[in-house]
């Protein structure tokens, strides 16, 4: 599957489905859009493999150098669906690979944008977290609301969110099951950037399209040492963006941005 021909907005029919679909709305830009507005795309088993299957095809794609996901309606995910949870045995969650969606959103190697109108709770907010960039609304919502349940958040949560706001906003959150509005949430460094309400898909398309401009090794560079680089020691991490760093100078996009710069003309880049 190619999507470099596609004409703007074109629905990419192999990928999609009535619950989960997936355009092409920008050069080198897809957009993965969870569509159940009815249950505020809370997330059941069938909706997350979706995703999971859409986010592989276009992760491994080299005509695609952003995605964008976001939610039909007015909300961004509500959370995951307690009609077909509530039931799950521990058994079954291990079988079904119930995390799976958010290991493969984790493992992309292309940019990913959350645009978030409305609700991001529970899986809603552990399925942003797994993005690299997050608009929300200026009316969002975010929470991880699983105590309220007699439960925990179970795909990663407790782990994303400390690292994204730290300890003590993370257990406020955790152990109390409260919401924040965007505004608190970008205070304590959990989204990127509000846009008006309604248009955080707009806001998150152009910076998407922006970043699917950048030499697709660079970028890929930078996603691959800021994850790995986040959980061992400084020194470490130093050593794996030098080596990054080195590396892209075999690369053509290095010439080609350097050159341009010289030149004092727009670089074209081509992942080479």
């Amino acid at each position: 599957m190619t999507i470099d021909n596609a004409p703007t907005g074109e629905i990419l029919a192999d990928l999609s489905t009535d619950t989960v679909a997936v355009a092409r709305i920008a050069p080198g830009v897809a957009q993965v859009t969870i569509n159940r507005p009815e249950r505020r795309n809370a997330l059941n088993i069938e909706v997350k493999e979706l995703v999971a299957r859409a986010i592989e095809a276009l992760g491994s794609d080299p005509a695609v150098r952003a995605i964008v996901i976001t939610g039909a309606g007015n909300a961004f995910v509500a959370g995951t669906d307690v009609a077909e949870m509530e039931s799950l045995t521990p058994v079954e969650h291990t079988l079904k690979v119930t995390d799976r969606m958010f290991s493969v959103l984790r493992s992309c190697p292309k940019p990913l944008i959350a645009a978030v109108e409305g609700y991001a709770l529970g899986g809603g907010c552990e399925l942003a977290l797994c993005c690299d960039i997050i608009i929300a609304s200026e009316r969002a919502r975010f929470g991880q609301p699983e105590i309220l349940l007699g439960v925990i958040p179970g795909a990663g949560g407790t782990q994303r969110l400390l690292r994204a706001v730290g300890r003590y906003q993370a257990m406020r959150l955790l152990l109390t099951g409260k919401h924040v509005y965007a505004d608190e949430a970008l205070a304590m460094g959990l989204v990127s950037e509000i846009a008006p309400e309604g248009k955080a898909l707009e806001a998150a398309t152009e910076m998407a399209e922006h970043i699917a401009k950048m030499p697709p090794l660079a970028v890929t560079a930078i996603k691959e040492v800021v994850r790995a680089g986040a959980d061992v020691p400084l020194d470490t991490a130093l050593l794996l963006e030098r080596k990054a760093f080195q590396i892209l100078f075999d690369s053509q996009d290095q010439k080609e941005g350097m050159r341009a710069f010289l030149e004092k003309r727009t670089p074209e880049y081509q992942g080479r």
